[in-house]
């Protein structure tokens, strides 16, 4: 079998269609369950949201919302639609930021990814995620044993212990960070210990860089990459094709302007804000901090949901200038007072011993009135003072950043 289920190559329009189906009664079930979302969402009508334009609607939760709201409001902040009684696992993450899980199979939805990168029933599967308080342990873990596969719990460190181990239990695949298994397969060869039955390897956590990845193809490992996360579980994963990561089946996926809730269109380059389909804790347009951007088409592997192109950096851009923060909240401020601008960047430099920022903006012509009105919605705006340098359309990096501090720290 090719695909981990039938839903994996079903028509995008079919998806798109059920996804949306279900979006009311998630969002019905947020605010009847979690006290925080009866809050979030007091004014919005479940069943109406039954599109992406009534989705974008909705309010935005980053994770400082989730943070403060943890804080004030113990253990989850409210948004967990199960009791804390009632979970499996709870976690502590850095931030801090508190999780969890149940019993439900399938909680975290990593199955799939394991399965596109080649992991099967009856493999054995060496896990070095950490277990330690943070979940990615316990993600993958139960991933792999949901999915058939018996697993090490190697964790991280004691690399030696570790390859004795896999010299033992001749594990046929690894998970864990793209680097710590290069650490393992050094210490195997230096100990002359053979970890030559790994060979294939499903990470994240990190980047994996494409010299990295051929390195592990010379010692016969195949490695694909997913990218996930504590809160959300799957979001999207490579597979053989490895052109670009696909999006899981569960989940609603918006790419954002920095800074707004606005969706931007294919290609563009912004945040990755995800709705889940989980019941237990059904996050509504959480925003994940990361770049991204949505491919045009299907991956040729045949699999036909929507991609992103992967890890493109952070979102939370924000820098202080001479002595103030500015956010890229501020400079989308700025885009919708003036209509005219298709895309702008805040270039942050230093004169001599002050600093200066520069607002590029994406317009159709010059226009000297225009660069003054924009200079006073800057101030405006964030507070300092700013110059404004008209370019040309298409002409700034499609790369998702609003604020590019060029200021050396050296």
């Amino acid at each position: 079998m090719d695909y981990y289920d039938d839903l994996e190559t079903r028509a995008p329009e079919a998806r798109e269609a059920a996804l949306l189906a279900a979006l009311p009664a998630q969002i019905a079930q947020a605010k009847e369950k979690a006290p925080g979302y009866a809050e979030i969402l007091a004014r919005v009508d479940a069943a109406a949201v039954t599109s992406r334009a009534a989705l974008a609607e909705l309010p935005v939760t980053r994770k400082t919302d989730l943070m403060d709201r943890q804080a004030a409001a113990p253990p989850f902040g409210g948004l967990s639609a199960v009791a804390v009684g009632e979970a499996a696992h709870l976690f502590a993450s850095p931030g801090p930021i508190y999780e969890f899980d149940t019993a439900r199979a399938g909680f975290w939805r990593l199955e799939r990814a394991l399965f596109a990168a080649g992991f099967r029933p009856g493999d054995v599967v060496h896990n070095c995620f950490a277990y330690h308080l943070t979940p990615g342990g316990w993600m993958m873990d139960g991933a792999a044993r949901s999915l058939g596969c018996a697993v090490v719990p190697g964790g991280v460190g004691n690399s030696e212990q570790q390859v004795q181990a896999i010299a033992h239990f001749r594990p046929s695949g690894y998970t864990g960070t793209p680097d710590f298994l290069k650490v393992l397969l050094d210490k195997g060869q230096e100990l002359g210990v053979d970890c030559s039955s790994i060979t294939r390897a499903l990470v994240s956590g990190g980047a994996l860089f494409p010299q990295l990845r051929q390195a592990y193809a010379e010692r016969g490992v195949a490695v694909l990459q997913c990218y996930a996360t504590a809160d959300l579980g799957l979001i999207a994963y490579e597979s053989e094709a490895r052109e670009g990561m696909i999006l899981d089946e569960q989940i609603i996926v918006e790419i954002l302007r920095p800074g707004t809730g606005d969706p931007l269109p294919e290609g563009e380059v912004g945040e990755v804000v995800v709705t889940t389909l989980n019941p237990d804790y059904p996050l509504i347009r959480f925003a994940t901090g990361d770049l991204s951007a949505l491919l045009p088409g299907a991956s040729p592997c045949g699999r036909t949901a929507p991609r992103i192109k992967g890890w493109m950096g952070r979102a939370d851009q924000a820098t202080k200038v001479k002595g103030m923060f500015v956010q890229p909240a501020q400079v989308a401020a700025v885009l919708k007072r003036h209509g005219e601008i298709a895309r702008a960047r805040l270039v942050v430099t230093r004169q001599g011993d002050s600093d200066a920022m520069t607002l590029q903006c994406e317009v159709a012509g010059k226009d000297d009135s225009l660069a003054a009105a924009i200079a006073a919605s800057l101030q405006d705006a964030c507070k300092l003072k700013g110059a404004v340098e008209l370019v040309a359309p298409d002409s700034l990096p499609n790369d998702g950043k609003v604020i590019d501090d060029q200021r050396s720290y050296d």
